[in-house]
């Protein structure tokens, strides 16, 4: 028999004032489901100042959610926020009561951002920090159709109080989960700290943006490595990690995971050892897909981010990507008109490139040449300038081919 297909409905709070940008969070949302393997057929939202206490939507708007699943079918309905606990309960009793078999998932934003994290994790630091922060999350909110035991049981007699108690088994589990988590993670970290240290004397700079920004296809232009670039986001979510020289002198270049708005907090807390890379860095590439309607908000969500992790006042030099696309779209644009723009948010320096082109790509080496020199410089005064070309040699480190 095929597999029964995964179909989701979306749901959003609006602003009837900004319909346009709720449009967009949910095209983002459903970007994020497809990318879980999930595909999206109808969305709903609700004009709302806040999130309704006991459904996230209003009453009415539930009926019509109910509607809108038999319709389909669908078997998931994805919010665009993160449901509380009692939320999340009241939701399942709705769409999955008693005298039913349970099938449809009720998923939030993080849950969804954890579970594509999970799919996407290759090395066992990032798969622990994931599955660390994914039972921190899941640990309150717990029901019947989240418990694994649940699923496994089958049979006749086991639902109401049997359901409740097996529920709290799962919960020990998970805690038991949670400690041996904690416990290897701590290992890890301390294993990568040492690695870090080791690199203290070395010029460090890191790749930042918005998940699918072209960060990748950028490391793999600047460093000669073969990182995941895919149309999706979080393509990858491993920190890749790849010396280079200039002439004689190296620097290392960390390709990290992608920011997006409403990143789960367990996830930024989890991954604050990875997300190190960026932190300790003495300079910041952050690549903004400059083609997306939005993407003044982007630039405004990683330095946010980038401020949560300490990493505000680090050197930034930013690289406005896909300015091919944004020709194409907008034939009158010119690179020079725009610069005061971008100088208005706050930044100093900053190139336009068409990564996926190879458009412009010396002038932001021969720009990332001249911050590293100087930094490098500061690191070692001494250091006497023999008259070295400037030119890449890659080469992979411990940490980056993990």
């Amino acid at each position: 028999m095929a597999e029964k297909q995964t179909i989701a409905v979306l749901v959003g709070l609006g602003d009837s004032r900004q319909p346009e940008l709720v449009n967009e969070h949910l095209d983002e949302l459903a970007f994020l489901a497809e990318t879980a393997g999930i595909k999206t057929g109808k969305r709903l939202i609700q004009n709302l100042a806040k999130p309704d206490g006991k459904f996230f939507i209003g009453k009415g708007k539930l009926e019509e959610l109910k509607e809108y699943v038999r319709a389909l079918p669908a078997n998931h309905v994805i919010f665009d926020d993160d449901l509380s606990p009692s939320q999340l309960r009241n939701l399942e009793k709705e769409f999955n009561p008693k005298d039913s078999e349970a099938k449809v998932r009720i998923y939030d934003r993080s849950l969804l951002i954890l579970d594509i994290f999970l799919q996407r994790a290759q090395t066992s630091q990032a798969r622990t920090q994931v599955e660390l922060a994914r039972n921190q999350y899941l640990l309150p909110r717990l029901t019947r159709l989240w418990t694994h035991l649940e699923r496994q049981r089958g049979g006749t007699g086991t639902r109401g109080g049997a359901g409740e108690r097996e529920i709290e088994t799962d919960r020990r589990i998970i805690r038991d989960q949670i400690s041996l988590l904690k416990e290897k993670l701590k290992k890890i970290e301390s294993q990568h700290a040492t690695q870090r240290k080791s690199r203290n004397n070395i010029v460090r700079v890191a790749i930042a943006g918005y998940t699918n920004a072209g960060k990748s296809t950028l490391m793999n232009l600047l460093s000669g490595s073969e990182v995941l670039a895919e149309n999706k986001l979080f393509a990858t979510v491993d920190a890749t990690v790849r010396k280079i020289t200039f002439g004689n002198i190296p620097f290392l270049l960390s390709d990290t995971v992608g920011f997006i708005r409403k990143l789960p907090h367990h996830l930024i807390e989890s991954f604050k050892s990875t997300l190190d890379e960026v932190r300790e860095a003495d300079i910041i590439l952050h690549v903004v897909d400059m083609s997306h309607p939005y993407h003044e908000n982007h630039i405004e969500v990683v330095s946010q981010t980038l401020a949560e992790l300490n990493a505000a006042n680090i050197p930034v030099i930013l690289v406005l990507n896909k300015v091919d696309l944004v020709k194409k779209q907008r034939p009158d644009f010119e690179e020079a008109t725009s610069i005061g723009y971008y100088r208005e948010m706050g930044f100093e320096k900053m190139i336009f490139i068409a990564a996926s082109k190879k458009q412009n790509i010396q002038a932001l080496k021969q720009l990332l040449f001249e911050e590293v020199k100087q930094k490098h410089m500061s690191l070692y005064p001494n250091y006497i300038n023999s008259g070295y070309e400037f030119s890449f040699i890659s080469s992979p480190t411990e940490e980056g081919d993990k």
